[in-house]
């Protein structure tokens, strides 16, 4: 295991937009879902989760996400501890899709998009020039424009992550945390999330942790791994640190080989 694992970065910790993790931890009745973890997410990056199931992934996003409590240690955002944040104030600096989102059905996709805005005016607040115009900015940078119309639940499952993702630019956060973006999309539509998700965070320096069950697509699109084993981080950093015979089976607890992609190098892994 890679208990020594630095799980900082080379990013000032000090930045107004990073998460600092102080021995946070979380237990459910009485079972540990994250062990005391110490870590620092700065923006302008993608960092993709992976581990098997019940490995802590979707408890340090939720942690991170406020929907969730540490039960231990402290999670700072901007320097303040998050539980200090107030809930618009906080949903303007992060936004969260979880695995399942909430049914949006009878809304259109504008509609769903326009739900974006809401921690800028709030429920009775004025809609106005400029939210329309982050609506429409969303849903260009998305390429959702030509389903504005249509229903959310007439759209594949694809279409829909994507009508999610715009959702979460109009909200105009400095960070997006996706809970398993991919989960139950044929690999097609996911190469158009994560594509799309890259896209994201390449546009206005934002910052996104996003949970992948698939390590050759977190590979691919993720400018770095963290890896997570029965509660506990066990390695992080780049893609290609990550890829290595030796971690993907203390990760997995299988033996996997690698090999590079013939065109563009990138380190694909599979079951040896």
């Amino acid at each position: 295991m890679y208990g020594d694992v630095s799980t900082t970065t080379d990013a000032d910790p000090a930045s107004p937009a990073t998460f600092e993790l102080s021995e946070a931890s979380c237990a459910v009745d009485g079972r540990a879902l994250l062990a005391p973890l110490s870590a620092t997410f700065a923006p302008g990056a993608v960092i993709g989760l992976v581990g098997h199931n019940g490995s802590g992934k979707s408890t340090l996003l939720k942690l991170m996400a406020r929907q969730q409590t540490a039960t231990a240690g402290v999670i700072r955002y901007g320097g303040r501890p998050i539980g200090a944040w107030r809930s618009r104030e906080f949903a303007r600096e992060v936004a969260y899709l979880p695995q399942q989102p909430p049914s949006a059905s009878g809304l259109t996709v504008r509609e769903l998009v326009a739900l974006g805005r809401y921690p800028w005016h709030g429920a009775l607040g004025r809609f106005g020039p400029e939210d329309a115009h982050a609506v429409a900015e969303a849903m260009s940078l998305a390429n959702v424009e030509v389903f504005a119309g249509r229903r959310v639940e007439e759209l594949s499952g694809g279409e829909r992550q994507r009508v999610w993702l715009a959702m979460l630019v109009a909200q105009q956060a400095r960070w997006l945390l996706l809970d398993e973006p991919t989960s139950a999309l044929d690999v097609a539509h996911q190469i158009e999330v994560l594509t799309l998700v890259r896209k994201l965070a390449e546009t206005g320096g934002r910052g996104v942790v996003v949970v992948l069950h698939d390590v050759n697509m977190a590979a691919r699109f993720c400018d770095e791994v963290a890896a997570l084993h029965t509660g506990r981080m066990i390695a992080r950093g780049s893609p290609a640190s990550i890829m290595a015979p030796d971690r993907l089976k203390a990760i997995y607890g299988l033996a996997m080989e690698v090999l590079r992609h013939p065109v563009d190098g990138t380190p694909l892994a599979f079951a040896s």
